[in-house]
């Protein structure tokens, strides 16, 4: 269904430069932040949140019949970013990201998010298989 695309060349790791979809239905997932259940924010640090970010993003994947295997498109946005936060950022995103395709993706650092305890925020594109 997800087919990645990767010409030769310098790429960067973790991501797919392309995502080549072969059926299925679009499924646009708005901004997701690191709320739990409750509304509260969930961790102190970026790595923590980024985790609640994909709990939470795995839970709307989940209510639409697919998983994170089905996401084409990653764009996450990072208040603050400073290149030190790389390697927290890759490592928590490979623990929910399927790493034999992963998605395409963007990291964005930004000023600030819509509140200012809020450290990172994350939207996605995914596809649900036609038979679902």
């Amino acid at each position: 269904m997800l087919r990645a695309i990767n010409p030769p060349g310098a790429t960067i790791p973790g991501i797919s430069q392309a995502i080549l979809v072969e059926g299925g239905q679009p499924l646009y997932l708005s901004g997701h932040v690191p709320f739990d259940a409750a509304g509260a924010v969930v961790g102190a640090d970026h790595a923590a949140q980024l985790d609640q970010v994909f709990r939470n993003i795995a839970d709307t994947l989940r209510a639409a019949g697919v998983g994170f295997e089905s996401v084409a498109r990653l764009t996450i946005y990072v208040r603050d970013f400073d290149s030190s936060l790389l390697p927290q950022i890759r490592a928590v995103r490979d623990r929910w990201v399927n790493t034999a395709c992963p998605p395409a993706s963007a990291l964005v650092g930004v000023a600030s998010l819509f509140r200012p305890d809020v450290l990172v925020e994350v939207d996605a594109f995914a596809i649900v298989p036609a038979t679902k």
